[in-house]
């Protein structure tokens, strides 16, 4: 018999014994099922925070801080700057101005709607319309907000989580009444967790004079090059200035190392458990097949047909639990909101599984299986016949 038809033959035996060794077979889908969930629901976690965060950018878009400043809320520009920085090359106009938009940023306390707890959020003062110098931003319910007037635009992403956050509602900011006029998506971006208003209107409410950053429209993207020059060389100006993607991408990298790094780090601890767990599995399912593996062996199937079988239904074992591993993260994440501190605010948004996240748990699941039941497999397929029989 040809090695591929033995390894049929041995698979197809062992399913057929598999209602035997039930109880053991649970044991190796459980342990599986558990790192996945664990690997997924933590990449998960981190893929969408990244996307939420990073989904902000515009090629076209550029960001100018103050020199030195590592984000925006350490970042402080002076009014003459932000005239300097409108006057440059490379900007693209709308209605025959610079599409410049200088912005403030203002911390407000809110309480959860469901647990009372108190956190933070961002107000974002803006000097340009909105909706018109972000093109990603839609208001989907309401009205923006009218031009030096205490009125307030929020994002969906906390619409309806925290206190006085809907349209109709009025957040109170220094003793003063401002009333929710709309409410916007954002291409399910960081955006979607704050709230815009009128710079001027802010800045006068708080008693300050100064922006924390200016975002800019190019004319084109390849004109990012002479804009930064321009100011750069300018000794009038000490600025930093960068794309909006890199921005958000260099905002994000240390919550993507982290969550990885917990990622990894759990699954791998996790992943040594399932493996002695399933290796000592197999290698009872081994020894209450002894006497069929030795009787097939004795008449003419190989060992390599032996350690194939035990590999195969390992690993078939262990992709069941990645796939139960899946499922129950995909329990977990559903109408799930997450929230997690990103410089003086919050991003929120809701986490999501990715196909190809699940064909890494697959993977994982895979290797799993195969390291576990190497061993078993070949003592199995390495102990001579005549001894195996003698020992029935």
């Amino acid at each position: 018999m040809r090695p591929l038809r033995q390894l049929v033959v041995l698979v197809e035996l062992s399913a057929r014994s598999i209602d035997q060794r039930i109880g053991a077979s649970l044991v190796v889908i459980a342990g599986v099922a558990g790192v996945v969930a664990v690997l997924l629901s933590v990449l998960a976690i981190s893929g969408t925070l990244m996307k939420s965060i990073q989904g902000a950018g515009d090629p076209a878009r550029a960001l100018v801080l103050s020199q030195g400043a590592s984000s925006e809320g350490s970042s402080a520009l002076s009014r003459e700057a932000v005239r300097l920085i409108q006057s440059a090359p490379g900007l693209r106009t709308v209605d025959g101005n610079a599409a410049v938009s200088a912005e403030a940023l203002f911390i407000v306390p809110v309480r959860d709607l469901e647990t009372n707890a108190r956190t933070q959020i961002v107000i974002r003062g803006a000097t340009m319309q909105t909706t018109a110098f972000r093109w990603e931003i839609k208001i989907v319910e309401g009205r923006a907000p009218r031009s030096g007037t205490q009125e307030l635009l929020v994002g969906s992403s906390v619409s309806g989580k925290y206190r006085s956050l809907k349209v109709g509602d009025s957040l109170t900011i220094r003793g003063a009444k401002w009333p929710i006029v709309g409410r916007f998506n954002a291409a399910n971006s960081a955006r979607e967790s704050e709230l815009f208003g009128d710079a001027e209107t802010l800045l006068s409410t708080h008693q300050r004079n100064g922006y924390n950053a200016v975002y800019v429209q190019l004319a084109e993207a390849s004109a990012f090059t002479t804009f930064r020059d321009s100011l750069t060389v300018n000794p009038a100006l000490s600025v930093s200035v960068m794309r909006e993607q890199e921005y958000y991408r260099i905002q994000s990298e240390p919550i993507a190392k982290a969550w990885h790094f917990v990622a990894y780090i759990a699954s791998s601890i996790m992943a040594l458990g399932a493996m002695f767990g399933a290796a000592n599995t197999m290698y009872s399912s081994i020894a209450a097949r002894s006497k069929e593996i030795a009787t097939l062996r004795a008449i003419g199937f190989g060992g390599s047909a032996v350690v194939g079988s035990v590999l195969i239904e390992v690993t078939l074992l262990a992709i069941v639990g990645a796939l139960l591993g899946t499922f129950v993260v995909w329990l977990a994440f559903d109408g799930s909101i997450l929230s997690t501190k990103l410089g003086a605010g919050r991003v929120i948004a809701q986490p999501s599984l990715d196909p190809m996240l699940v064909l890494l748990g697959i993977a994982w699941a895979c290797g799993i299986g195969l390291l576990s039941g190497l061993f078993p497999a070949v003592r199995a397929a390495r102990v001579p016949v005549a001894v195996a029989l003698r020992d029935l």
